[in-house]
């Protein structure tokens, strides 16, 4: 399991911002390739918007609602409860449906949602489906999956603890993740000690320029609002650059 190098503290302080914010932040930090590493590269939904952003530590199992020979393996559920309640929290439940593309059952519901969350869990990443929405939304407990459907069929724990792979992106268990209705982002190791920082200066910056130079408009030419952002623009960048030695989006 990877060492965890944030409080509480400061996982309080990155959800209260959106995952684009904290991509925002993460770009500049990282040496990773920021254009198609470390996020979901398929689409995701977020079935309960309303409930913001989720932060936590990735705890991972596999699932294959369309096989029912699974459930010969009757201990599967109460060893798969004793991993999840042996991570500390918070944690995200990040699923991966064998049967996809094809969707036959739910890995989550009412119940299950409520287990989970009296284990410390926030909420689920699944390419699979959630049911009984209202339900989960009600326990607390966030889904961004990839559909709804009505059954469970034969949702059953396949292994756990493994490496998984959601909307293209590969996730391991203990790995940071930040979650809302855009999608998800999986903060490498070495880039979290540095995210709250980066995050939090890159979404001062774009108030001080940019979105401050585009807002403040009113009454002036167009020739005078393009010069105001094009020097927006330039100090936007001069600022990430003496920052991160970075250039910047803008």
């Amino acid at each position: 399991m990877p060492e965890r190098k944030l409080s509480h503290s400061q996982l309080l302080q990155l959800a209260r911002w959106n995952t684009p914010t904290i991509y925002n932040g993460w770009e500049q930090v990282t040496k990773h390739d920021a254009a198609q590493e470390c996020f979901n590269l398929e689409e995701t939904r977020d079935f309960m918007p309303q409930m913001g952003p989720m932060i936590g530590y990735a705890v991972t199992v596999v699932c294959e609602p369309g096989r029912a020979g699974h459930k010969k393996n009757a201990a599967a559920p109460r060893d798969y409860r004793k991993y999840v309640a042996s991570v500390p929290g918070p944690k995200i439940v990040v699923v991966q449906d064998l049967d996809k593309p094809r969707v036959l059952g739910s890995y989550w519901g009412e119940v299950n949602a409520n287990l989970h969350r009296v284990l410390g869990c926030v909420g689920t990443i699944t390419d699979g489906a959630v049911r009984d929405v209202d339900e989960m939304t009600a326990g607390g407990f966030k889904a961004l999956a990839r559909r709804m459907c009505v059954g469970h069929a034969h949702s059953w724990p396949v292994r756990w603890d493994c490496e998984v792979e959601v909307f293209g992106t590969k996730v391991r268990p203990g790995q940071l993740i930040h979650a809302d209705k855009h999608g998800f982002l999986v903060i490498p190791d070495e880039d979290q000690e540095r995210l709250l920082d980066a995050a939090a200066f890159m979404d001062r910056n774009e108030c001080d320029t940019m979105i401050a130079a585009a807002r403040g408009s009113a009454g002036k030419s167009t020739a005078e609002i393009l010069a105001d952002l094009d020097g927006a623009a330039g100090c936007f960048g001069k600022a990430v650059h003496e920052k991160f030695g970075q250039k910047g989006e803008w």
